[in-house]
């Protein structure tokens, strides 16, 4: 595990922090490293969301849809159960 020290952060930021740990019930170290964790998801996920495809240019609604089927194994352009991918 790595440690992090973050520097002059302002009594007002402390103050708004050391509140939301107590209301969760966590203490400051817990409480940081949750907000750490989800910022690191989010981080991951624009990284996502950037890549591009594989096999080439940006896939229509359409294949969108008709893949997320066949993962279910439904049969390409059927409904489905709710009528929504």
């Amino acid at each position: 595990m790595t440690a992090i020290t973050v520097r002059n952060v302002p009594d007002e930021i402390k103050e708004l922090l050391s509140r939301a740990a107590e209301r969760s019930g966590q203490s400051m170290q817990n409480y940081l490293l949750v907000v750490l964790e989800r910022e690191a998801k989010f981080a991951r996920n624009a990284e996502i969301a950037e890549m591009e495809p594989v096999g080439g240019g940006p896939l229509s609604m359409d294949e969108i849809v008709d893949a997320v089927r066949a993962a279910r194994g439904e049969a390409p352009g059927s409904p489905g159960e709710t009528g929504v991918a």
